[in-house]
C-alpha cells in the first residue's frame, strides 16, 4: 500500500496542475515565486471567506486549491512539516466542496492531489491518503475526459507508479501529451513532460518542453530550476 501511495505521489511540482490558470492572479504570482508567506495568508483568506458561505461549493473549491499551492511551494523548497499540515488543512475543506457538489470534475482533482501532497512529507501517511489520491484523480477523469489537468495529474501518478504497479515513464509521457493536446497553454504539462522525458534519458527534448513552458508562464522559478538541471544532451 506504501509502494502504490507513492507512485501517486501527485503532488511535487504539480502540481502547478491546482489551480486553473488565472483563477487568481494574486496566488498564481506567489506560487510562481515560491512565496510561502503570501499563499499563507490568502489560503487563510479565501478558507474565512468559504466558511461565511457554507452552501457553496466553489468558495470550498477556490479555498482547496490555495491551501494546494501552498503545500505544493513548502514541498519545492522542501519544507516537508509545512507541506504536510497545509495539505491537511486542504483536503478537509476540498471533502466539502465534493460533499456540495460531486459532480464537478474540479472537486474531486483538488482533493486527490491534496491527498497525493501529504505523502512525499510522511511516507506512512500513503497507507491513509494514497488510495484517496489515485480514486479522485479518477473520478476526475472520468467526470471530465477532456479536462486537461486531470490528464496531468493522471500523468503524474503514473510518473510516481512503480512498473509492477502499472506505471511507467513512458505512459506518463503519453498523459502529458494529452493534457497538452487539450490545453497547449498549461504550462505545468509542459514542465512535467520536460521532466519525464528527462528521466527517459532524452534531455534535448526535454529542454525544448522546458522551455515551452517558461516561455508561457516566465516567472515559474520551479521550471526554471527544471531547465537548469537539465544537460542539454
Amino acid at each position: 500500500m506504501i509502494r502504490q501511495a507513492r507512485g501517486f505521489n501527485v503532488v511535487v511540482a504539480l502540481l502547478g496542475s491546482t489551480l486553473l490558470a488565472g483563477t487568481n492572479p494574486a496566488l498564481e504570482a506567489a506560487r510562481d515565486k515560491q512565496d510561502k508567506a503570501a499563499l499563507a495568508k490568502l489560503a487563510a483568506d479565501y478558507a474565512a471567506a468559504a466558511e461565511k458561505q457554507p452552501k457553496d461549493a466553489a468558495g470550498f473549491y477556490r479555498a482547496a486549491m490555495a491551501w494546494s499551492y501552498f503545500s505544493e511551494v513548502a514541498l519545492e523548497l522542501r519544507d516537508k512539516p509545512q507541506a504536510k499540515s497545509a495539505a491537511e488543512t486542504g483536503i478537509q475543506i476540498a471533502q466539502k466542496a465534493v460533499e456540495l457538489d460531486g459532480k464537478n470534475a474540479e472537486n474531486h482533482r483538488v482533493l486527490g492531489t491534496l491527498c497525493g501532497q501529504v505523502i512525499p512529507a510522511n511516507v506512512l501517511a500513503g497507507m491513509k491518503w494514497g488510495k484517496c489520491a489515485q480514486d479522485e484523480i479518477n473520478k476526475a477523469m472520468v467526470l471530465d475526459p477532456k479536462s486537461a489537468q486531470a490528464a496531468m495529474g493522471h500523468g503524474v501518478g503514473n510518473y510516481y507508479l512503480p512498473a509492477a504497479l502499472g506505471g511507467s515513464v513512458e505512459q506518463a509521457i503519453k498523459d502529458f501529451e494529452k493534457a497538452i493536446a487539450l490545453d497547449g497553454t498549461l504550462a505545468e504539462a509542459h514542465l512535467w513532460r520536460g521532466i519525464a522525458l528527462r528521466k527517459a534519458n532524452h534531455n534535448a527534448e526535454a529542454r525544448k518542453a522546458f522551455e515551452r513552458s517558461l516561455q508561457i508562464n516566465p516567472q515559474r522559478i520551479w521550471a526554471k530550476q527544471q531547465l537548469e538541471k537539465t544537460p542539454a544532451q
